[in-house]
């Protein structure tokens, strides 16, 4: 299992859905996923029930997701909040934390109202917030860190794509009780 993590509007979708068609497999979103399971929009289900119930929910999904069959899954911006969502994405899959600046995040999601947690006055503000809580939790979580400022996301998916065949093509450990001393 593929998964990516980051701020909102760190291109964890974009990405993800381009790498799952690379790498020939599926592709979730957690976000739409749900959604899907909850009949409403995240935005609906955060102003109707609060942010701590939507993280249960979350919690459970990603639970649920990261047990299933392999697939490049792109996680909510706020799924790393939970300690239990970062042990289990970290030992369940290898997690790509897509970095990128709240300036950078900005420019992609200004004009984007359906992002609960950036329907504030300051929205940029709200993202250097939600980066300096949240950057030691992805980096926590993360087995490789990369970096989105420049690259094309086509760069990002060869980028990607070339650490896991790295991982593949890498020798396996040999345990001290398996190894002839």
């Amino acid at each position: 299992m593929i998964i990516l993590i980051g701020l909102p509007g760190s291109g964890k979708s974009t990405v993800g859905r381009l790498l799952a068609r690379r790498l020939q497999l599926p592709f979730v979103d957690s976000d739409s996923a749900i959604e899907q399971r909850l009949g409403c929009s995240i935005r609906e289900f955060f102003e109707r029930e609060g942010e701590a119930r939507f993280r249960d929910e979350e919690q459970a999904l990603i639970d649920e997701l990261t047990q299933a069959a392999p697939c490049v899954l792109s996680t909510g911006g706020g799924a790393v909040l939970r300690p239990a969502n970062r042990q289990c994405l970290r030992e369940r899959g290898r997690v790509f934390y897509l970095r990128s600046s709240p300036e950078e995040v900005f420019r992609r999601v200004q004009h984007d109202r359906s992002r609960p947690l950036l329907q504030v006055a300051d929205p940029l503000q709200k993202l250097r917030e939600l980066y300096a809580q949240r950057d030691p939790l992805y980096r926590e979580t993360a087995h490789h860190v990369v970096e989105t400022g420049r690259p094309s996301v086509a760069s990002l998916v060869n980028w990607i794509a070339a650490q896991l065949e790295l991982q593949r093509a890498a020798p396996k450990p040999i345990h001290t009780s398996e190894a002839s001393l």
